[in-house]
């Protein structure tokens, strides 16, 4: 997983409200639609880049796919995070690697 990708998925608005709720239950483009207020082919389009991201997925039931999240593709996200919190800083602090011109 690109974890730029990723991030950048996970940045809008709207498709982080996807998440959330597909974290809690697995839901069609339709019932997401229902619940967020916007169009069928707007959830789509966000499903899309959630998909290609690798963050959801979709299992066709019946005449509907149902999208869920890939769990371990947050998890791995988390862990990017912590890893950049617990960067520690250089002993070289202030000074600068550049030269003056």
């Amino acid at each position: 997983m690109d974890i730029i990708t990723a991030l950048k998925a996970i940045s809008d608005d709207t498709r982080m409200k996807i998440i959330t709720l597909l974290l809690q239950h697995n839901y069609c483009v339709r019932a997401l639609a229902r619940k967020l207020g916007i169009s069928e082919a707007g959830v789509s389009q966000h499903l899309k880049i959630l998909r290609e991201a690798g963050l959801v997925s979709g299992e066709k039931k019946g005449y509907f796919v149902h999208y869920s999240v890939n769990r371990d593709a947050l998890r791995e996200i988390a862990g990017n995070i912590e890893s950049l919190a617990c960067t520690e800083p250089s002993n070289e602090e202030g000074k600068c690697r550049c030269r003056e011109i």
